[in-house]
């Protein structure tokens, strides 16, 4: 069974830059492929970043291109993402996923509960 724990979540300026891990207590992490969601109050939640079980392949947000990089460390069953220019908008929940299929449109059934990155201006 997956168990998905987020952290490194924080208040940083913007400008700045945070590294997000997401650890899995349960057997079968190397074998699926993780995501990065975001929910911000009010908003949507949206997929941000997808990697694959090999790391060989990964997707993203058009906004966060150039800024974040998805990776995961399948020795250690923890998922990463470093963002770096962080920018106001991108203060959320930010939340891990699991799943079969490495695509940003893909259906995602194991979750985090997340960990919040705030953002200052």
């Amino acid at each position: 069974q997956v168990q998905l724990v987020e952290s490194g979540g924080g208040l940083v300026q913007a400008g700045g830059s945070l590294r997000l891990s997401c650890a899995d207590s349960g057997l079968t992490f190397s074998d699926n492929a993780m995501a990065w969601f975001r929910q911000a109050p009010g908003k949507q939640r949206e997929c941000v970043a997808v990697i694959s079980w090999n790391s060989k392949y990964t997707e993203y947000l058009d906004s966060v291109k150039g800024r974040f990089t998805i990776s995961r460390d399948n020795t250690k069953n923890t998922l990463f993402l470093q963002m770096n220019n962080l920018k106001p908008e991108d203060a959320a929940n930010y939340i891990c996923a699991a799943g079969r299929t490495p695509s940003r449109s893909a259906r995602w059934t194991s979750w985090g509960q997340g960990t919040r990155v705030t953002v200052s201006s």
